[in-house]
């Protein structure tokens, strides 16, 4: 036979399971959709393919003064004459302080080396310098060969560089210049700025894992990275904050799936919390109506008498108690006689003619009979309990 499910279970059952639905919902709305044709981030803690943690290796081995840049650019340092920040493809755009400090620092003589972001619109050029002229027309992703344009110190023994483009430059001023170029434009630019420059790639390629050993690519970042003006070589600030990578816990966590999986183990907990609390809390048994006929334990009981020929037992059951009420209303004796009681009856309780005695002395001589006619049995034991009755309805009242 089947076991049902309590209407208390099934209330949970559908709570947990709504919570769950909402959960997924919920993960399914706010998950960042998976983009194949996006390219990935350069990051310097990156061991992939599109990350760029040879690259950053390779300027400590070289004994390059290279450290990894995890703050806002309000906090650089106030001298830039000899310090170059690389901002390697970005991934989240800055605030208009964080956009003016960028300014500031270029234009006080700090060097800036900026890679273009994927083809999707992260990292782009604009966002972090307003008069950046980078061309807004779509850019197939795929590799593509550059070849220099003209001799400087950026273009020595690097002919052609390979990268993915994520944007070519637009038309050029007289403050920039053009030093690799495609079909599509100009790949590699050199930007005056105030007293400082910007050096822009069309992609991160040439300093990624798997780029940096492309053509003459890795020739072309050593002298990306070396002094541009002078034999002293850069104090190199490699960023890490505009791909996340902030110094507080609290701004990388918030980066992170992290937040969305305490959120689900805390529900988990409060359901589990729930359930136990549910069960181990103090139990209440539900009062329960009995399905007993209210007369049923009387038919019984008559049954049970019927059965062994027991009727005089039942008139001596309603004989003695008859007995026993009439001696304490009559303040008498419990060895008094029948008679005794029925006259004192008559006296007192104004019971005259009655038939009290009657029906006492029948009852007296029935209670000894072993076999007793039970419909005569029935007769006497009605006459028995409707003299009791008159005996508790008079108590009543007097205490009233």
């Amino acid at each position: 036979m089947p076991i049902g499910i309590a209407p208390a279970d099934r209330k949970l059952l559908l709570l947990g399971g709504t919570l769950m639905l909402v959960m997924l919902l919920t993960v399914a709305i706010l998950s960042p959709p998976q983009d194949q044709g996006e390219l990935p981030v350069p990051s310097t803690y990156s061991g992939q393919s599109g990350g760029a943690a040879a690259a950053y290796r390779l300027l400590e081995r070289l004994h390059y003064p290279v450290q990894r840049w995890e703050n806002p650019p309000t906090e650089l340092p106030a001298s830039r004459g000899n310090v170059l920040l690389i901002l390697a493809g970005p991934t989240q755009p800055p605030t208009a302080k964080e956009r003016k400090s960028l300014t500031d620092f270029v234009e006080g003589g700090g060097h800036v080396l900026f890679t273009s972001g994927n083809a999707k619109g992260l990292g782009n050029t604009r966002d972090y310098f307003a008069d950046a002229n980078v061309s807004g027309k779509p850019v197939d992703p795929n590799f593509v060969t550059v070849l220099a344009m003209i001799p400087s110190r950026i273009t020595r023994e690097a002919k052609q560089v390979s990268l993915q483009p994520g944007a070519y430059w637009g038309e050029l001023t007289p403050e920039q210049l053009s030093l690799y170029g495609a079909d599509g434009g100009s790949a590699v630019v050199s930007w005056k700025k105030g007293d400082g420059e910007i050096l822009w790639w069309a992609g991160s390629t040439p300093l990624t894992n798997a780029g940096i050993t492309r053509d003459d690519n890795l020739r072309f970042f050593l002298n990306s990275v070396g002094n541009w003006t002078a034999k002293n070589t850069y104090h190199i600030y490699w960023d890490e904050y505009f791909h996340g990578q902030r110094s507080s816990l609290w701004s990388y966590v918030g980066k992170t799936p992290l937040i969305w999986s305490a959120l689900q183990i805390a529900l988990l907990a409060l359901a589990v919390l729930f359930t136990f609390s549910r069960r181990s809390g103090p139990i209440y048994v539900p009062a329960e109506g009995s399905r007993l006929w209210p007369l049923e334990f009387v038919d019984t009981l008559g049954g049970l008498y019927e059965r062994a020929g027991a009727a005089s037992s039942a008139i001596s059951v309603s004989y003695l108690r008859l007995r026993n009420l009439l001696t304490r209303q009559l303040s008498l004796p419990s060895g008094a006689q029948d008679a005794e009681l029925a006259a004192a009856a008559e006296q007192r309780l104004g019971w005259k003619s009655s038939g009290l005695g009657e029906v006492l002395a029948r009852a007296a001589v029935a209670r000894r009979e072993e076999q007793f006619p039970s419909r005569d049995a029935l007769k006497i034991v009605q006459e028995l309990e409707e003299f009791a009755e008159k005996l508790s309805v008079r108590s009543q009242s007097h205490r009233g």
